[in-house]
């Protein structure tokens, strides 16, 4: 049967790679935002960015519904930082009677660190086209993530050590 996926974690927790990993085994599509925000806005969005966050969320939660009915899994590869963010997700999902689970992707600081130099490096190398975050900007939005209960979370996922 199929259902929801929704990966819960901080930037550069593993994510993304997380979710690729459950494609193939779940018969799953993945949506993410971050992937079609930057293919169609790129990465200096501005003052426009959260604006463009909300459609493109709005536009997925919909996708999602015609995906879930030919059969297939969605992942949504979205971070939902806030709890707020979550409670948004299970009301719609509800609402439209859709089997979900959540999957927490906890990473220690060091984890986080690490990946994050990885991918800026990668972003300076014009390797990958995405959002740079200096220390300063991740240990910001790192600061703005809410930790989730352990009773909102169907799989907690520690990300491995780097």
């Amino acid at each position: 049967m199929s259902k929801v996926i929704l990966i819960c974690g901080k930037i550069c927790s593993g994510k993304t790679t997380y979710a690729k990993s459950l494609i193939k085994s779940k018969f799953a599509v993945l949506l993410s935002v971050d992937e079609i925000t930057v293919a169609l806005f790129g990465t200096d969005a501005g003052e426009h960015h959260d604006f463009f966050v909300e459609k493109t969320q709005t536009f997925l939660y919909q996708k999602s519904l015609e995906i879930i009915e030919s059969g297939i899994t969605v992942i949504l590869d979205w971070g939902f930082w806030t709890k707020e963010d979550r409670r948004e997700a299970v009301n719609f999902y509800n609402k439209h009677n859709i089997q979900f689970e959540w999957h927490y992707i906890d990473a220690s600081k060091e984890v986080l660190n690490k990946n994050l130099e990885k991918r800026n490096q990668a972003i300076k190398n014009e390797q990958i086209s995405f959002y740079y975050f200096d220390d300063e900007l991740s240990n910001h939005f790192w600061n703005m993530f809410e930790v989730p209960q352990k009773d909102e979370i169907d799989v907690w996922y520690i990300s491995p050590t780097v």
